[in-house]
């Protein structure tokens, strides 16, 4: 592949992720939940109840940045904070019915969305696109850990 091929598809995928971040930002916006707090409902709603020292970790972030997100979460009704059951010292973050109920709606949304995106597509296009995907991916995790890229 030349240097003309790559910047073409490095150029396509920045463009295929500012379209997938508006979708994104819209589709939380109209729950009224933004992208930053967002992950702190996807990280509970996969693990269950974390820590606040487990959602910083989990989402890399500091716990200053994780207490300003799972306050407004909990002012917003999504999350709960509630008594360790074996440490007094520390709280669970839970998500709430409603953060729950917001969750599953927007996983609905998110398969009737893939739908119709690949509805056209059969899997014969489909997975050698999602093994060229996987291999950016893996590139730019390792790029990111310090490996070449």
């Amino acid at each position: 592949m030349t240097d003309v091929d790559s910047l073409g598809a490095l150029d396509r995928m920045q463009q295929l992720a500012v379209l997938l971040g508006r979708d994104r930002d819209e589709s939380l916006a109209r729950h009224g939940i933004s992208s930053s707090r967002a992950p702190v409902l996807w990280v509970i709603s996969a693990a269950g109840p974390r820590t606040q020292r487990e959602l910083a970790e989990s989402l890399r972030v500091s716990a200053r940045n994780v207490t300003g997100l799972v306050d407004a979460l909990v002012a917003d009704g999504f999350v709960s904070r509630e008594p360790h059951p074996r440490d007094r010292r520390a709280t669970l973050v839970t998500l709430t019915a409603t953060g729950k109920a917001l969750v599953a709606t927007i996983a609905k949304e998110q398969t009737r969305f893939t739908k119709m995106l690949f509805a056209d597509w059969d899997r014969a296009d489909l997975e050698p696109f999602a093994r060229g995907l996987d291999r950016v991916v893996r590139s730019l995790r390792d790029s990111a850990r310090g490996g070449s890229a």
